[in-house]
């Protein structure tokens, strides 16, 4: 009876597509369908050219975070913003000023994009690899 009840659930894998934090995101990012999927998407993409062994994850009901050897950072989306904050910001130097918000922690420090805004790509991948360098120290 319990072979039975085993092989009649309706949970199994098959035919079912495993949620896994990436897929999460990537549901995450079209279901934006506007300039924060874009640019959430955008963001991803410069971690993952940054740190080609980053992890992501999914936490807090729906915010994607990458780590290696530790918490890098996260990626928040707002009605407004997209928000990319660094656990240990207050700890980086950020000699591009990228730093915009939360200014006045000890700890965090994050960067809010507003639509239209371009990224400076090469000093956020420069931010990145500190931050995965302090995280290794």
């Amino acid at each position: 009876m319990k072979k039975a009840n085993k092989a009649g659930k309706s949970g199994s894998k098959e035919g079912k597509i495993e949620k896994t934090p990436s897929r999460l995101i990537d549901a995450r990012i079209q279901e934006l369908g506007d300039w924060r999927g874009e640019t959430l998407a955008r963001i991803r993409k410069i971690i993952l050219r940054a740190d080609p062994k980053v992890t992501q994850e999914w936490k807090w009901r729906g915010v994607p975070v990458w780590y290696h050897d530790g918490m890098i950072c996260t990626g928040e989306t707002y009605k407004s913003i997209v928000k990319m904050t660094f656990v240990k910001g207050a700890e980086l130097k950020d000699p591009s000023g990228l730093f915009n918000s939360s200014l006045e922690g000890n700890t965090r420090r994050a960067i809010d994009f507003h639509e239209g805004e371009k990224i400076n790509e090469k000093a956020l991948q420069a931010l990145i690899r500190a931050a995965v360098a302090l995280n290794k120290s």
